[in-house]
Order: C-alpha cells, then structure tokens, then sequence
C-alpha cells in the first residue's frame, strides 16, 4: 500500500517495458505520491496525507475538512 492516495484512491499500474530488440518485461506505474502536513481546524492538530499530485490540488480546492470526510467515507485512518 505504499504507492496509494489517500483521497483518490491511485493505486500502481502494470504495464510492459519493451527493448529495442522488442523483449517485454514487466514494469510498474507508480503514481506521484507525496507526504503532506495539514492543520485540521475542527480537531485542533496536524494530519498528515499519503497524497498523489492531483490529490494536493483537490485539497486546495475543496478544503482539508472536505478532504478529511471523503478519506474517512472511504473507511481510511487519519
């Protein structure tokens, strides 16, 4: 679970890596994953967020509560 976003759920895929001479061999699509400090007014401290790119963008549009509820409606931790 360590390449895993929090609030958009982005998840590795798998794919093939093809040589020159054509050979496959297995490969893996990380997303861009980043750890994340926030201040959670209601609850009075800091939480931090396994996030992908596009997942810090939507916390700056929808705010950290918002934020917080969806990762909890999705039965994740924080």
């Amino acid at each position: 679970m360590s390449a895993h976003c929090m609030l958009t759920g982005a998840q590795p895929g798998f794919g093939n890596t093809i040589s020159h001479s054509h050979r496959r061999t297995s490969r893996r699509f990380n997303p861009n994953i980043q750890s994340k400090r926030y201040w959670l007014p209601p609850e009075g401290r800091h939480v931090r967020l396994r996030l992908s790119t596009k997942g810090i963008k939507t916390v700056d549009t929808i705010g950290v509560e918002a934020a917080v509820a969806r990762i909890r409606a999705r039965g994740v931790k924080v």
